[in-house]
């Protein structure tokens, strides 16, 4: 079974960083999950089976973490810390709100209006933003600049549901 006082890098033998190669987590998920795998343990007992479900169950919630950019910079700012997603400081700056309010609002009308073209376009550009904050993010975290990186993940996590909710309308437009 697994060492459950080891956080989800060291259970995948990853560095604690945050960019790292996204093909070895896969890797070491799928192995880590065919040892532990509840259906691997149904004739070794009940305790051994109850082991294997938790097992099994923390090799899915850290690989999960690991594998979102969002969860993976908040995991590893957790590490050190530093809560970057914390209720109580949830402040953006204000011309990266007026931008993604524009964005919601030409969406809204773009949906409205039914032009698909125009909510990918949103979209691209959504996601075009998230991918330079994904790497501003991986350059101050990778520098150990902890408390610089939670503005960053504030950021990527709102884009995040923006993509979801644009994502969402084309959906919608497509049924």
């Amino acid at each position: 079974m697994i060492d459950f006082s080891r956080n989800h890098f060291q259970l995948f033998g990853l560095p604690e960083r945050f960019r790292f190669d996204s093909e070895v987590l896969d890797r070491a998920y799928h192995a880590l999950q065919s040892e532990v795998h509840p259906d691997r343990h149904t004739a070794d007992g009940e305790a051994a089976l109850r082991v294997a479900l938790q097992s099994s169950a923390r090799v899915n919630e850290a690989y999960r973490a690991l594998k979102d950019p969002v969860d993976r910079a908040q995991y590893l700012l957790s590490l050190r810390g530093v809560e970057a997603l914390a209720e109580t400081d949830s402040a953006l700056p204000l011309d990266f709100l007026e931008q993604q309010l524009e964005r919601r609002e030409a969406a809204a009308q773009a949906q409205e209006a039914g032009d698909a073209l125009a909510l990918e376009a949103l979209l691209a550009g959504v996601r075009a933003d998230g991918a330079a904050l994904e790497r501003e993010l991986a350059a101050l975290l990778d520098a150990d600049a902890w408390d610089a990186a939670r503005m960053p993940v504030r950021e990527l996590r709102f884009l995040g549901k923006i993509a979801a909710d644009i994502d969402a309308m084309l959906g919608e437009l497509e049924s």
